[in-house]
């Protein structure tokens, strides 16, 4: 076990490190995150609409399409240097490759997770009244379910001619739930509701992270190898 999750962290490992060197992903994550935020800031007229009513559609929604951009590339570095080829023909169990990108996708997204929060709660005046623990639960169950979907259909596009393009179509019919779940639960955690009201969206959100994560790890060498 102890040497199966050194293969996954060397894995996450390895991506980090070169995003950090390039940049590449999370540039284009975070500048997609503040420059919606601005948007909103000036489209929306707060004399009629009150901000608070419409945050957390708009942070789930900023999740969803700047973890696209980045979470697309990631299998594009592999690609371009023939890596894949090389790692598709060594002896790591191919379901460790899937966890370790896993990994490091969630940890990437996470930071843009907290800028976008950051964004919205400067440009919205959100002030949060529920419990931080529990948003921070629910944000990290939604976005682990979507970044083991998004990886697992980032290996298919990268298969495919379409590239990239390919990937919002596979998404969005699966990751439909988990924005509800997770927009539902975290506005009513700015409303300051109790956490008995949104422990159903966690077990919710909790379930499809499992069922995406299992199935992913089960599919993943049939993807990537075909």
């Amino acid at each position: 076990m102890k040497g199966y999750l050194r293969l996954v962290w060397t894995i996450a490992h390895k991506d980090l490190v070169i995003e950090l060197r390039t940049r590449e992903r999370l540039s284009t994550m975070g500048a997609f995150a503040v420059l919606v935020g601005v948007l909103f800031n000036f489209a929306i007229d707060t004399t009629q609409i009150r901000p608070q009513a419409i945050a957390a559609g708009l942070i789930w929604m900023t999740i969803l399409f700047g973890g696209l951009l980045g979470l697309g590339r990631t299998f594009k570095m592999e690609q371009k240097d023939g890596a894949l080829a090389g790692i598709l023909q060594s002896p790591i169990p191919l379901d460790a490759l899937y966890i370790g990108k896993v990994t490091a996708n969630f940890i990437l997204l996470s930071i843009v997770v907290v800028l976008v929060f950051m964004v919205f709660g400067l440009f919205f005046g959100l002030r949060f009244m529920g419990n931080w623990v529990t948003l921070a639960g629910v944000v990290a169950l939604g976005v682990i379910g979507f970044v083991a979907l998004t990886t697992l259909f980032s290996a298919i596009a990268s298969r495919s001619t379409m590239g990239e393009s390919l990937l919002p179509v596979l998404v969005f019919p699966l990751v439909v739930p988990v924005i509800i779940y997770g927009a539902t639960a975290t506005d009513r955690l700015f409303a300051g509701r109790p956490v008995v009201e949104v422990s159903g969206n966690l077990r919710m959100l909790a379930a499809f992270a499992l069922l995406f994560i299992v199935a992913g790890a089960w599919l993943f060498p049939y993807v990537i190898e075909e």
